[in-house]
């Protein structure tokens, strides 16, 4: 059931089978928010008028196409398409103001392997207002919702997700932290810390992994059906952390990337740091005794 003025998912379209992807993905999380799906492609043309127009013709017909995925994949989704004017990622920027989530396919690495630091992409899971998730394969998977959190605030934000996206779909929520060897007692502490920092969770598996965080977070999402995590990380990067950047570029199962409004908050495990960094208020979710 669909909830009145409830903020939409938004997804960006390009017309490549990424962005069929990312259409797939968007569509289940709008229905299990109750909410609609705008499906957004962006276009600029800087030649003849007679060129423009062709261009603008094929261009609706990616947005007409994505219309239709979607409604294929998931059936009883209210969807709408628009095409706006502009760079790719101003035009996503601007639309994160006043969406609950914005979804994008991995249609730079699909073509190149890399990021360059023109990517659209790139500049929208950086700079985004709401959480970005960035989908992968030709279909959502099933399968547990990871968490992977490491004290910061912005990891709040993505336990958050993670647990309300668990509950809304009935699928299990792991919460996972990520070691040096000889560190597990203060690693299980802050799976402890963590936890309770976000009231109302469901039911969540503790994970604690030990080695070089990058590479065993890409072998956990190989075997999941979405990751949650901050863009930036304990250690304070600016705007994207290296974790962050290594599971944009080779996570095995969609991963979202958890921005928010800024407010005051404290960084686990840093008592009375109190500097001002991202969170979010979420919805709230039923409360259930942890494992």
């Amino acid at each position: 059931m669909q909830i009145p003025n409830r903020p939409p998912v938004v997804v960006g379209v390009t017309g490549t089978a990424a962005g069929l992807a990312a259409v797939r993905l968007a569509a289940r999380e709008a229905v299990s928010r109750g909410t609609s799906l705008s499906v957004v492609h962006a276009f600029t043309w800087t030649e003849s008028e007679v060129a423009w127009a062709s261009a603008r013709h094929a261009a609706a017909h990616v947005v007409e196409a994505a219309v239709a995925t979607a409604q294929r994949s998931t059936p009883g989704v209210d969807v709408r398409g628009q095409l706006v004017d502009g760079p790719a990622g101003r035009v996503l920027r601007k639309l994160s103001r006043t969406a609950v989530l914005l979804v994008l396919g991995d249609d730079d690495l699909a073509a190149t392997g890399r990021l360059t630091a023109g990517s659209a992409l790139l500049e929208t899971v950086t700079q985004a207002w709401c959480p970005v998730a960035v989908a992968r394969g030709p279909r959502p998977p099933s399968g547990r919702v990871l968490a992977a959190v490491d004290g910061s605030a912005s990891s709040v934000l993505a336990l958050r997700f993670a647990g309300e996206d668990a509950h809304r779909r009935g699928v299990p929520l792991d919460v996972v932290h990520v070691v040096a060897p000889g560190r597990e007692a203060a690693g299980h502490r802050l799976l402890d810390e963590m936890i309770a920092a976000v009231p109302g969770l469901p039911a969540a598996r503790r994970r604690l992994l030990t080695g070089p965080p990058a590479p065993a977070l890409v072998s956990a999402s190989r075997r999941a059906g979405l990751i949650a995590l901050g863009p930036r990380g304990a250690g304070g990067a600016a705007r994207f952390g290296a974790v962050a950047g290594e599971l944009l570029r080779r996570g095995g199962c969609p991963t979202v990337f958890a921005h928010g409004r800024r407010a005051a908050a404290r960084h686990i495990g840093a008592p009375g740091s109190g500097r001002e960094t991202e969170t979010g208020s979420g919805r709230g979710i039923e409360t259930r005794s942890l494992n």
